[in-house]
């Protein structure tokens, strides 16, 4: 990995922690919502004996720092660095100078948007290879070696954590909402993590594949892949395209196959993220301006 692209890691974990201290100090903390994890528990510590969670967040993760040595390798224990620390700045920085917003009256926005704020945050940081300690890094271990996605687990381990808040120093009513706020960060971040470019894969299986191939890659300008196939019911060997256009596309695609064969069998599926040429990398294997 070259140097720019280490700065670039860290711009981004820097930005995922801003974003995620914001929504934690103006949505979760100014509307008493609890959270879970290790955030969960600065936010006991800090409505129970006034413990400021810009510091109860780095003493609860001094332990982990350990396991994210051992387990994470060198550069990831680094983005792990950053994306503490960080996160620890910017929740000191966020409580003292605060852009208040009333949402007392309104918890539903105010969940809504800490979900958001929250699960953003956290998506960008991991999409860049860094975490904000605590149960991220076992978030990301148990994704590494279980391959689980990242925001299940959270959701998991938060549920133990809202529990502890609902007998200490939230009602139901606003355990409810911290259960909004949970889920719709944990969708983000899955989302976030499969990538925001969402395009379409396309089998295509027709006699006529030859010849939809080369209107494909004509009139959109796609490359198409052939695979060897065997119909299990006319045990025949049959040519299959696979094609991997943009959502925006997907139409142009099914329009140009229905022209060359209109009993053609297609299967359409979302591709979560996608990279190489076309999509990254333009003919010359050169990066593409996003």
């Amino acid at each position: 990995m070259n140097q720019g692209l280490q700065a670039k890691n860290i711009f981004f974990i820097l930005l995922g922690s801003a974003i995620f201290s914001f929504g934690l100090v103006h949505f979760n903390m100014e509307n008493n919502l609890a959270e879970g994890g290790f955030t969960g528990i600065t936010l006991l510590l800090y409505n129970l004996f006034s413990i400021d969670p810009s510091y109860s967040n780095l003493i609860l993760n001094i332990p982990v720092f350990f396991i994210g040595w051992k387990l994470l390798g060198r550069r990831s224990f680094y983005y792990t660095l950053v994306g503490t620390f960080s996160v620890s700045l910017f929740l000191w920085i966020f409580q003292r100078w605060q852009l208040h917003i009333p949402l007392h009256d309104d918890l539903f926005l105010a969940a809504l948007f800490a979900g958001v704020f929250i699960g953003t945050g956290l998506g960008i940081t991991f999409r860049y290879g860094g975490t904000t300690g605590g149960v991220d890094i076992i978030a990301r271990l148990v994704h590494k070696y279980r391959q689980v996605s990242m925001g299940k687990t959270m959701f998991l381990f938060d549920a133990g954590v809202i529990l502890a808040s609902i007998l200490t120093y939230i009602d139901y009513r606003e355990a409810m909402y911290t259960l909004v706020v949970v889920f719709i960060a944990s969708r983000v971040i899955d989302f976030m993590q499969e990538g925001a470019y969402a395009a379409r894969g396309a089998m295509i299986i027709s006699s006529a594949h030859e010849e939809i191939a080369e209107e494909i890659h004509k009139r959109m300008d796609r490359g198409v892949t052939i695979l060897k196939g065997y119909g299990s019911f006319t045990k025949q060997e049959r040519d299959v395209l696979y094609c991997v256009v943009g959502r925006n596309e997907i139409v142009r695609l099914k329009n140009i196959i229905q022209a060359v064969d209109p009993h053609a069998f297609v299967s359409v599926t979302a591709v979560h993220d996608v990279f190489g040429e076309g999509f990254t990398l333009d003919e010359n294997k050169q990066p593409i301006e996003q």
